[in-house]
C-alpha cells in the first residue's frame, strides 16, 4: 500500500521527536513517502500530487488547516474512485476533525489506532461542504468567528501559541472592543426561509464545532458527517442574547431557533449568505479572503477515511 504521511512542522502539538516515532511506524506498514508543508498551500499541491500519482492513502500530522488543504487537493478534480484515503493524525490544537472521526488525540495513540485500520482495511464514506469551491470537512463561518479566527491567526504570525486561554481573550476582545454589534452585515437564504440582519453564521459539517481545551463547544450538536449541513445564525449580539447562546453551546442543547435572536437550521442541502459589505469568512478554522457572498453546499459520500467511530 503507498502513502504519504504530510507533516505540518509548524502545528501546535507536533514536535520532530513525536514525528520521528510516526513515520517510523507507519513505514513499517506502507510504502511511504513523507513532505514537510513549508509554505500555505503546500498541503494542497501535495493533495493533488498524491491523487495524480495514484497513491492509496494520503495521511495528516497536524491541525485542520493541513487537513483542509489537503483534502481540497485530492479533490481539485472532483469525486472519483483515485481519490486517496485520508488518515489524520493530530498535531494540532483543536484537531476537530480528528477528534469527530474517533481519532485519540495523542499522536502516538492515534497512529496505532490508524496502523491497526489500514490492517483491517477499516474505512467509511462522509459526506463534505463546499463553501464558493473550497471544500472543508468540519465547519466554516461568515462573520464573528471568522473574524476571531483571523485576529488568532495574527498573533500567531507574531510568535504567539494557540491555546485556550489566547482563544478566550481573543473572543472578549473581539466581541467587545472590536466587531461591530450595531449593525448587522449579512443574509441567510435557505429552503427554510430568508433570514435577514444576521451578525455570524456557524456552518457545521460535523459535531462539535470546536474545542475549548478538552471541553466541546456545539451551537449544533446534531450536525453529522452522515447528513447536510447545519447552521447557526445569531440575530443579535447583545450581551443577553450573547450569553443566552454561549449558554446553548456550551451546554450543547438541540433548542430550536428563538426566531429574535438565534437561527438553527438542520440537515441542509444548499443555501447562501450574502453580505451587504465585505465580511471575513472561515473555513476549518483557516481565514480566507473576505466575502460578499458565500454560496453553501453539502456533498454527501464524498471521501472516504480512517475512522474509529
Amino acid at each position: 500500500m503507498r502513502g504519504l504521511l504530510v507533516v505540518n512542522p509548524r502545528a501546535t502539538t507536533t514536535s520532530a521527536r513525536v514525528t520521528d516515532v510516526i513515520v517510523n511506524a507507519l513505514s513499517h506498514e506502507l510504502d511511504l513517502q513523507v513532505t514537510m508543508t513549508t509554505h500555505r498551500g503546500h498541503g494542497f499541491e501535495l493533495g493533488r500530487a498524491a491523487r495524480a500519482q495514484g497513491l492509496d492513502i494520503v495521511i495528516t500530522l497536524g491541525g485542520d488547516g493541513v487537513v483542509n488543504e489537503v483534502v481540497n487537493g485530492m479533490l481539485e478534480e472532483g469525486l472519483g474512485d483515485n481519490v486517496p484515503i485520508l488518515a489524520t493524525v493530530p498535531g494540532g490544537s483543536g484537531n476537530v476533525f480528528a477528534r469527530a472521526l474517533g481519532i485519540p488525540v495523542d499522536a502516538v495513540e492515534a497512529t496505532g489506532e490508524i496502523m491497526e485500520a489500514i490492517r483491517a482495511n477499516r474505512t467509511r464514506t462522509i459526506g463534505l461542504g463546499r463553501v464558493n469551491g473550497r471544500w472543508f470537512t468540519s465547519n466554516a463561518g461568515v462573520g464573528l468567528d471568522a473574524e476571531i479566527i483571523t485576529a488568532m491567526e495574527d498573533q500567531r504570525s507574531a510568535g504567539r501559541t494557540a491555546s485556550p486561554t489566547r482563544y478566550l481573550v481573543t473572543t472578549l476582545r473581539q466581541y467587545f472592543a472590536r466587531t461591530d454589534r450595531k449593525n448587522p452585515a449579512l443574509t441567510l437564504t435557505s429552503a427554510k426561509g430568508v433570514n435577514e440582519g444576521v451578525f455570524a453564521v456557524v456552518v457545521q459539517n460535523t459535531a462539535p464545532w470546536t474545542y475549548f481545551g478538552s471541553w466541546p463547544i456545539d451551537p449544533c450538536p446534531q450536525a453529522s458527517f452522515d447528513t447536510g449541513l447545519d447552521v447557526f445564525a445569531l440575530r443579535d449580539l447583545g450581551l443577553f442574547a450573547a450569553a443566552r447562546a454561549a449558554r446553548r453551546m456550551l451546554a450543547r442543547s438541540t433548542a430550536g431557533s428563538t426566531k429574535e435572536s438565534i437561527v438553527v437550521s438542520h440537515d441542509l442541502e444548499a443555501f447562501t449568505i450574502t453580505c451587504s459589505r465585505p465580511m471575513p469568512m472561515q473555513v476549518d478554522g483557516e481565514s480566507t479572503p473576505e466575502v460578499t457572498e458565500a454560496v453553501f453546499v453539502s456533498v454527501p459520500g464524498a471521501l472516504r477515511v480512517i475512522a474509529v467511530q
